[in-house]
């Protein structure tokens, strides 16, 4: 009993945190999903003594209010204390969709992140975020999944559940239905209605249809295999198309002209029929061979497979400037990794991802680039399969003789994988820096000396798959610290306000060093600055949104809230 008393007092911030995040309520199935995904294991309710969801927060009336909806379904909503009234009161003024950025949404960076001696006082402008975003990697299994032909609307949940082994929960992502997700990828995909219902295209593949029926018949058909060549720089294909373009591709892009003729060899059939005289020759062949043959030694580490090299991170921002960004993965306010928003860096991760799918899954390149135990090694950088894609991470530490602990340098976080899922990574794709930026919260430190459970969740929820505004101060150790801002609410909701009144965070006007990237940054240990690989010049992320402030001196911003000085 002692020790349910604490328990519960923790749970009810935990859970009042996640229901005033959300503006129409939750069903409590959907807490229990909610509590999941963020606290990563289910409520406790047998540690608690209860028997159901709903028993549980019966006992919470000070936190909790039960409704009906319409349909008879139970809501649970949050009953606001007076730490989070003013917090309440922006979710209940949150717009449900933004289809155009708001007029007003210019002047706001202004008044909240003014420079002392700014001149201009209008040098800075803002990012209405678009929200709900769909990730990038859903973004490309929607495309994967469409890639071989076009799918009616109707069935491409049931095509999504067996492509990939899971349902396609979009409200998760912060949609209201199956259209506005497929109208947040209109650039890549399109509805069009036929007779036998709404049909969703893949635009490449729409494309692609058009040029076929342009050209004449006689053409079309000796195009065949040309144009099924060209459908494969799209997407990933069938396995039977992926062998037969393999070749061709392994032997110009992968393997230099000795080796392609080396792995030719085990093809004995297509041998045999370009030489009548390979039955005398292997009669001939010296024992030694036939040997060799039969028992092929390990293969030679590929002359373009990384071995010795580190990724580069991106050029920093420039100080005080707004750009868009999306939080990919959060361990902590003061530990959390970002991507910047701008179609081309999007675009480019995004083909990075698709080329690697498509190279390492052909038998040729898999079996050619595969690790020996040698190279298996902290510090190593190389690709990992993870669900039919493949991602650049770094080996942070051998497990066992099966499993090695990754960093994934696009990402941001570490996962336990097997071995046998680890290749070498291509010299080409080390082009593309490192998308993760690791990050803190600027100004901010604990009120604990760590940040609490309920703390971490909050912040979570803040920046669950929304773009919002980051507003530069500094690097402190090759850490990002800046201010995170939400700009699809009526008032922005700046998130290290939140925190301070919710009683986890306290303001402190300078940035605090991160105990948890001081204990653990692999960023710093993997990858290398900008700044080493002769790319000494500053980012100007593609989105209209950065502004070079009219003071060139570097003296800090002082940051108002609701007019009132931090």
């Amino acid at each position: 009993l002692s020790k349910q008393v604490p328990l519960m007092e923790v749970l009810k911030k935990e859970v009042r945190a996640m229901l005033i995040a959300a503006k129409a309520g939750l069903t409590p199935e959907q807490l229990e999903e909610q509590y999941m995904a963020m606290v990563c294991k289910p409520l406790p309710l047998r540690d608690l003594g209860f028997q159901s969801t709903l028993e549980l927060v019966t006992q919470m009336p000070e936190v909790v209010r039960i409704c009906s909806s319409k349909s008879g379904a139970l809501i649970l909503k949050a009953i606001a204390d007076d730490s989070t009234k003013g917090i309440a009161r922006l979710v209940a003024n949150q717009k449900v969709k933004t289809r155009k950025a708001s007029k007003k949404t210019a002047m706001k960076a202004d008044a909240a992140f003014p420079t002392k001696n700014s001149k201009n006082p209008q040098s800075f402008q803002t990012l209405s975020a678009r929200t709900p975003i769909l990730p990038a990697a859903v973004k490309a299994e929607l495309q994967d999944l469409l890639s071989s032909s076009p799918l009616l609307l109707a069935d491409l949940d049931k095509a999504f559940l067996s492509r990939f082994g899971r349902a396609f929960q979009y409200r998760q992502y912060g949609f209201l239905s199956m259209f506005e997700v497929l109208r947040s990828v209109s650039d890549s995909i399109v509805i069009e209605q036929t007779k036998a219902g709404s049909l969703v295209v893949l635009r490449k593949y729409l494309a692609s249809q058009v040029e076929q029926e342009e050209v004449p018949q006689g053409e079309a058909e000796e195009e065949e295999v040309p144009q099924g060549e060209a459908e494969e720089e799209e997407v990933p294909w069938s396995e039977a198309e992926e062998e037969e373009v393999s070749q061709g591709e392994a032997e110009e892009e992968e393997v230099s002209q000795g080796e392609a003729e080396e792995e030719e060899v085990p093809q004995a059939e297509a041998e045999e029929e370009e030489m009548p005289q390979a039955e005398a020759e292997e009669e001939e062949m010296p024992q030694a061979e036939a040997e060799e043959e039969e028992f092929p030694p390990t293969p030679e580490i590929p002359p373009d497979a990384v071995q010795d090299r580190s990724l580069c991170s991106l050029p920093p921002l420039k100080r005080r400037c707004l750009v868009g960004v999306i939080v990919e993965f959060v361990v902590s306010p003061s530990q959390f990794y970002i991507h910047i928003c701008s179609t081309e860096a999007s675009y480019k991760l995004q083909d990075l991802m698709f080329e690697m799918r498509h190279v390492y899954s052909h038998k040729v390149a898999a079996d050619k680039y595969i690790m020996p135990e040698s190279a298996v090694r902290p510090g190593q950088l190389c690709c990992v399969m993870v669900c039919k894609w493949w991602y650049r991470v770094v080996i942070h530490r051998v497990i066992n003789d099966q499993e090695v602990e990754v960093f994934y340098a696009d990402y941001g976080h570490l996962q336990i994988v097997q071995k046998s899922w680890l290749r070498f990574l291509k010299w080409h794709y080390l082009k593309l820096p490192a998308q993760a930026i690791p990050c803190s919260l600027a100004w901010v430190k604990p009120v604990e000396g760590r940040w609490s459970s309920a703390a971490v969740l909050l912040f979570k929820h803040l920046c669950r798959f929304k773009e919002l505004v980051g507003v530069v101060d500094e690097y402190v150790d090759g850490v990002l610290y800046l201010f995170l801002c939400d700009t699809s609410t009526k008032d922005d909701v700046y998130f290290h306000s939140v925190l301070r009144d919710m009683g986890y965070a306290d303001v402190c006007g300078e940035n605090i060093p991160s105990q948890e990237f001081g204990e653990l940054n692999p960023s710093a240990l993997y990858v290398q600055p900008s700044g080493k690989q002769g790319n000494v010049g500053v980012v100007e992320p593609d989105l209209c949104l950065q502004q070079e402030s009219q003071d060139d001196d570097s003296e800090r911003a002082t940051l108002k809230l609701d007019g009132a000085e931090l």
